[in-house]
């Protein structure tokens, strides 16, 4: 089956489809464009196993770029190169291009390009890549500021997930007439069976375990409920990483191993069960520049609320954005694993209490946070766009 040339691009250097909170963002924003365009290209990472290319219904073609690279950032030019490499061979068949990152951004705001394009600004590379490569020599950080400054400037428009990092976005320049938050969303699902393996009562963490996250918060906290024998943690990571091992090592040493289950790359028919039937669900993000700075807007809180199940977060102004204290579940300082110990035992000695922060937080995603309100958002912006766009084209 032939693939038939795409009026529509999406770029994003993340692998899709996979478990991870970006991967549920990409197939959600990513249908929204193709829908609109009547189909596209979606340009993404491979990782081995996925097909490097290939067509699907309604006009939709999947291109998945998965070259060896020495590192990160030689992998992320190389990324780069071949979008060049596409967008050039399409030439001015494109009409809407929407880039998840400075990776696809700079090929696509190329002087004397035609298309519109939409720039969805999740992380700042400058602020995000120092904690996973602490070496990274400040001559390669200035050139990623430059490289996002560019991007910031030359996008038509930004679409951004929470009010903390529009505001930094505003502090690099960026009018804000040019930027429109758009919360990430869940879904309201139906009641799941309980998993037949699952302990009677079980707090649950899902998601990366990079150090940021927090999960050694986490399971510090746990092991000061080590009095509640009938209590255990579920962590479900989103795949494996390099930090597994050191986390595991964690749980050996404050002898809480025979009661933390490990699951990993649930896909979500697997993990909507762990996730609903959960007392608590627990959101631990340490306060650092990734999360405070540049904001963040875990879907883990949202999907845990629109399951019903309260969640107890680390108090950070972008997870405020989300849920309330007191209403959808308890926030707590963050770093402090005694204070998300004391939050947890107050909760649990208040089942009715529970179930009520778990309806209420039902309901906020229903008001404010379901997908379809999400794309209805990115679908206005679009429009906007698009329209913009032949209005300049049609000028003398």
């Amino acid at each position: 089956m032939l693939c038939r040339p795409p009026t529509a691009l999406y770029a994003a250097f993340d692998v899709f489809p996979s478990r991870k909170g970006a991967a549920v963002h990409i197939d959600r924003f990513a249908r929204a464009l193709f829908d609109r365009m009547g189909g596209g290209l979606l340009y993404v990472l491979g990782d081995g196993e996925l097909p490097a290319h290939q067509c699907e219904e309604g006009g939709i073609e999947i291109v998945r770029h998965d070259a060896p690279a020495r590192n990160y950032l030689s992998r992320a030019f190389s990324f780069g190169a071949r979008l060049d490499w596409m967008v050039r061979h399409h030439g001015g068949r494109l009409e809407l291009c929407h880039f998840r990152d400075i990776w696809g951004g700079l090929p696509l705001l190329q002087p004397g390009r035609r298309h519109a394009a939409l720039f969805e600004v999740n992380a700042l590379p400058s602020i995000e890549l120092p904690f996973a490569y602490d070496r990274m020599a400040p001559a390669t950080l200035a050139k990623l500021r430059a490289h996002e400054l560019h991007c910031l400037q030359h996008a038509d428009h930004i679409v951004t997930p929470s009010g903390v990092l529009r505001r930094k976005l505003e502090s690099l320049g960026v009018p804000a007439a040019r930027i429109t938050v758009i919360p990430n969303g869940a879904e309201l699902v139906a009641t799941q069976p309980r998993p037949p393996e699952a302990p009677p009562r079980y707090l649950i963490y899902f998601g990366a375990l990079q150090p940021w996250q927090g999960v050694d918060v986490l399971l510090r906290a746990f092991a000061r409920l080590a009095d509640l024998p009938d209590l255990h943690l579920v962590i479900c990571a989103s795949h494996l990483s390099r930090h597994v091992k050191g986390l595991q090592r964690l749980a050996e040493n404050l002898q809480v191993t025979p009661r933390v289950h490990w699951h990993f790359a649930l896909v979500e028919t697997a993990l909507a069960p762990w996730r609903e039937h959960a007392v608590l669900s627990v959101a631990p993000l340490t306060e650092c520049a990734r999360n405070v700075e540049q904001g963040c807007a875990p879907l883990k809180i949202l999907e845990s609320m629109a399951a019903g199940v309260p969640v107890v977060a680390a108090d950070l102004p972008a997870v405020r954005e989300l849920m309330r204290d007191g209403e959808h579940g308890r926030l707590v300082r963050p770093d402090r694993p005694g204070e998300l110990a004391r939050a947890i035992r107050v909760l649990l000695n208040y089942p009715a209490v529970l179930g009520e922060m778990g309806r209420q937080a039902r309901e906020r995603v229903r008001r404010e946070f379901q997908w379809s309100q999400a794309v209805a958002q990115l679908e206005a912006a679009y429009s906007e766009l698009l329209a913009r766009r032949k209005g300049e084209t049609l000028q003398p």
